[in-house]
């Protein structure tokens, strides 16, 4: 398996012009192409209608290289918000057939999967934990993955809106709903890799015991969808890939010693790095070390918001790059407070 990833800048959600560059130049095939991450300029919010602009533009693109369904079947996960520093940009990774004779490596391999579509009272149970469950262990298999050799699971995840909720009778905001999606979501990355046992998750453990979580898995709600887009990447003997990747864990929204940490864990240096993936979330105690924040209690600004631009700027000030995936909302995703990193380098 030889996985690439190509890092494109964006000028606005629906701007396909660096990815349509790679390709004319043939250092591009579309029909290898799986998936795609990227970082939209919306509000990362409910309304953020970005995400969906930006999916919709790179399917109508493709679909004029690739069949339709092909086109289809690429994971499109779009990422709203670039506060701060943060540079709005795609990720476009391809996966082709190792060549005749190609030698093998420790590197990067990665798997993909969408589950199926869920009901509005799916969203944010049980049912989204042990379904994402099922796939992400298949997108490990596709991978030729061990669980321990997994770094990194990106999930793109729908959410409740507010028509839906009459229809089902929550009482829950469909802001909050986006919580419960990304944290079900994670919860079932933690019981697909054995981060938890099925004994310690109850329905009332979701988004309220922060002590289960995950330490690789990376989730985003939007209304842009009503299945779950994932994508696994870790590193396996059977890779002939020119690409590394490691993980670790953000203790804090400052934790710039976890950022070196990581890349380190690759082996590599700062300027070998082709991306940072982070998740970012307001500690919930109220306190960054030991200092009171107030990004909670901001009632004109999403605290989500705030959090990516913090954590974006201190990786951007190790990596020296604003080029980087930051998403809002760590729920199960790395300890309250903080959140999983990982680094994709090259070797």
């Amino acid at each position: 398996m030889h996985i690439d990833l190509h890092k494109i800048p964006q000028a606005s959600p629906d701007d396909i012009s660096g990815l349509d560059a790679i390709i004319t130049a043939g250092k591009l095939k579309p029909a290898e192409i799986i998936a795609i991450l990227g970082k939209t300029e919306g509000n990362g919010c409910v309304n953020d209608f970005t995400r969906g602009f930006a999916t919709q533009s790179l399917k109508l693109y493709l679909g004029r290289h690739l069949e339709a369904e092909a086109a289809q079947q690429i994971i499109y996960i779009m990422s709203g918000g670039t506060e701060g520093v943060l540079s709005p940009h795609i990720n476009v990774f391809t996966r082709r057939d190792d060549l005749p004779n190609a030698p093998k490596r420790w590197g990067l391999v990665m798997g993909t999967q969408r589950t199926r579509a869920f009901s509005a009272e799916e969203i944010g149970s049980m049912v989204m934990v042990e379904t994402v469950a099922q796939s992400v262990r298949a997108a490990i298999q596709e991978a030729g993955l061990t669980p321990e050799h997994v770094h990194f699971v990106q999930i793109k995840c729908p959410l409740v809106q507010s028509s839906q909720k009459k229809q089902i009778g929550s009482t829950h905001s469909s802001y909050q709903s986006m919580a419960d999606s990304r944290g079900a979501s994670a919860l079932g990355v933690a019981l697909a890799l054995g981060e938890i046992q099925p004994s310690q998750l109850q329905p009332e453990s979701i988004c309220r015991d922060f002590s289960l979580y995950s330490k690789v898995a990376s989730t985003s709600a939007g209304v842009e969808l009503q299945t779950c887009e994932i994508f696994v990447l870790g590193n396996a003997a059977h890779s002939t890939s020119d690409l590394i990747v490691g993980h670790d864990v953000m203790q804090h929204a400052l934790d710039s010693e976890a950022v070196n940490r990581v890349i380190a864990s690759t082996g590599q240096l700062v300027d070998q790095v082709v991306n940072v993936f982070a998740k970012a979330e307001a500690d919930p105690s109220g306190l960054v070390l030991g200092r009171r924040h107030t990004m909670l209690d901001d009632s004109d600004i999403s605290h989500t918001r705030m959090a990516r631009a913090v954590v974006g700027s201190v990786i951007a000030s190790v990596v020296q790059d604003p080029m980087v995936y930051v998403s809002g909302g760590s729920e199960h995703q790395g300890p309250p407070g903080g959140g999983p990193i990982a680094v994709i380098a090259t070797q």
